[in-house]
C-alpha cells in the first residue's frame, strides 16, 4: 500500500499582512503538533524564527513547544525537504505529518506552488494542501496598486485573511474585500484580528484545485512550470543555484539589519521611529526587530509597515543569547547608512536630556 503523501499548505502575503502572528497563533493549538513549519526569510540576516515561539534552537532549525518542528530557509525549498525527512529517519527529529509554509512577503507564490506540484523529488511524498493569503486591511489596496506579488498571492489562495481591520477604516475594507472578490473570486474571505483563525481554515482545505483558479493564476503556473523545466535543464536537474545577492529583491527593493551593541535609551528609538515613519513610510515596507533598551533588562519588539508602527511589545526574556539591538528593515530606496546616522543622532540627543 502506498504511503500518503503528506499535504503541504503554504501561508503567503505581503510584508508586514499578518503571516507570523497567524503562525504564532496556530502554535498555540495543540492540533498544530506533528507539523514541520518552514519559514522562508529574505535577506542574509532574518529573525522571524526568533518571534516563533521556541524551546529548541539549533541550526536554525528548531522544535516547537507544541511538537512541531520549525525550519528557517532562504534557499531551496526542496533540499530543505530532503534534510528534514533524513534526519526524521535518523531519529534527530520528531516525525510530522504535514508541512507549512510562511513564504517570504516578496515571494511570487506561483513558481513556489509548481514546485510542489511538479518537482520528481517531492511529488511521490508530497501534495499540495492548500494555499492561505493574508492581506493587511490598512495598507493592502495601495499595496496591490504598487506590487505585482501581492496581487499573485492574493489571486492563488485558497483562502483570503483580512487582517488588522480593527485598525482600518470600515468603508476602507469594504473596498479592498470587493477587490479581492475580483481578484479571487472562489476563495472564502476572513477577516481576523491578532492572527485568530481557526486551524480547520489552515489545515482543512484539501487538493489545491487549479482548474477551479482564474485564467490568469493558471497562466502564471504555467510560465513557473517553463521557468522551473529550463532551470533544471540548465543544471542537469539539480538544485544548484548561482550566486545572487539574497539582500536586495530589486534594483529600488533591498534588506538589511541595523545592529547596535550597547543599549539605546527608548526616547531616542521612538523618536527616531517616529520621524522615519513620518519622513519616508511609503518606503518602509517591513520594519521588525529586537530592541536592546537601557531602561529594562529585556528586549522591546517593535514592527512597522509603512506609516503605520504596532504598539511595542516588551519580552520576558531574550530569544537567544545576543544582546545586541537587530532591527530587520525592507525598504525602497533607502540607505541603511542614513537610517544608522539618524538613529545614532536621535539617541545622542535623547541621552544629552537625561
Amino acid at each position: 500500500m502506498a504511503e500518503e503523501k503528506k499535504p503541504i499548505t503554504i501561508i503567503t502575503g505581503f510584508l508586514g499582512s499578518g503571516k507570523t502572528t497567524v503562525l504564532n497563533h496556530l502554535l498555540g493549538d495543540e492540533r498544530f503538533a506533528d507539523t514541520a513549519v518552514i519559514i522562508n526569510e529574505f535577506g542574509e540576516i532574518g529573525i522571524d524564527h526568533l518571534l516563533v515561539e521556541t524551546s529548541f534552537e539549533e541550526d536554525e532549525l528548531m522544535v516547537m513547544q507544541s511538537g512541531c518542528i520549525c525550519c528557517t530557509i532562504r534557499g531551496d525549498l526542496v533540499d530543505t525537504l530532503a534534510d528534514l525527512e533524513t534526519r526524521t529517519k535518523a531519529g534527530d527529529l520528531p516525525p510530522f505529518s504535514r508541512v507549512l509554509v510562511e513564504t517570504t512577503g516578496l515571494a511570487d507564490p506561483a513558481p513556489i506552488l509548481q514546485t510542489v506540484m511538479s518537482d520528481p523529488l517531492l511529488v511521490d511524498k508530497y501534495r499540495l494542501g492548500g494555499v492561505v493569503a493574508t492581506v493587511d486591511a490598512v495598507n493592502g489596496g495601495a499595496t496591490l496598486d504598487s506590487h505585482d506579488e501581492a496581487v499573485k498571492q492574493a489571486a492563488v489562495a485558497d483562502r483570503l485573511l483580512v487582517t488588522k481591520t480593527d485598525l482600518a477604516d470600515d468603508g476602507l475594507v469594504v473596498k479592498l474585500e470587493a477587490r479581492l472578490g475580483d481578484l479571487n473570486p472562489r476563495a472564502p474571505l476572513e477577516q481576523i484580528i491578532a492572527g485568530a483563525v481557526a486551524p480547520d481554515h489552515v489545515f482543512g482545505l484539501g487538493f489545491y484545485d487549479v482548474g477551479g483558479k482564474t485564467a490568469d493564476v493558471r497562466t502564471w503556473l504555467a510560465d513557473a512550470e517553463l521557468e522551473i523545466r529550463d532551470h533544471g535543464d540548465h543544471h542537469g536537474g539539480g538544485h544548484d543555484h548561482a550566486a545572487q545577492d539574497v539582500n536586495r529583491h530589486d534594483a529600488e527593493i533591498s534588506a538589511f539589519c541595523i545592529t547596535e551593541s550597547k543599549p539605546l535609551p527608548w526616547q531616542g528609538v521612538k523618536a527616531w521611529l517616529e520621524s522615519i515613519g513620518s519622513l519616508r513610510g511609503e518606503d518602509l515596507l517591513r520594519i521588525k526587530g529586537f530592541v536592546n533598551v537601557a531602561e529594562f533588562d529585556t528586549p522591546v519588539v517593535i514592527h512597522g509597515v509603512q506609516h503605520v508602527f504596532h504598539p511595542p511589545v516588551r519580552l520576558e526574556s531574550w530569544p537567544d543569547e545576543d544582546r545586541s539591538t537587530r532591527i530587520v528593515f525592507i525598504v525602497r530606496n533607502i540607505a541603511k547608512e542614513g537610517l544608522e546616522r539618524s538613529l545614532s543622532t536621535f539617541c545622542q540627543a535623547a541621552t544629552n536630556e537625561t
